[in-house]
């Protein structure tokens, strides 16, 4: 049972890391659009972009689950 609930919190981590990334592929894209960004900067932009989603939702996601100290 562990290993089964271990592949799958590694699924949905997984599944997390693409929707993060996918954001920040969508909001760099619309910064261009806007012209708020030159497409020269988008590497430091992308990055930046990243790890402060990549922060925000692993925060909030460590939160929603239930660590092993909680069970009964």
């Amino acid at each position: 049972m562990t290993c089964f609930l271990e592949s799958g919190i590694q699924f949905f981590m997984k599944s997390i890391d693409e929707q993060i990334l996918r954001a920040t592929k969508e909001i760099v894209v619309k910064f261009i659009e806007m012209g708020r960004l030159s497409p020269s900067n988008v590497h430091e932009t992308f990055k930046d972009t990243y790890a402060t989603i990549n922060d925000t939702v692993k925060k909030n996601v460590n939160k929603a689950i239930p660590s092993d100290d909680t069970k009964d």
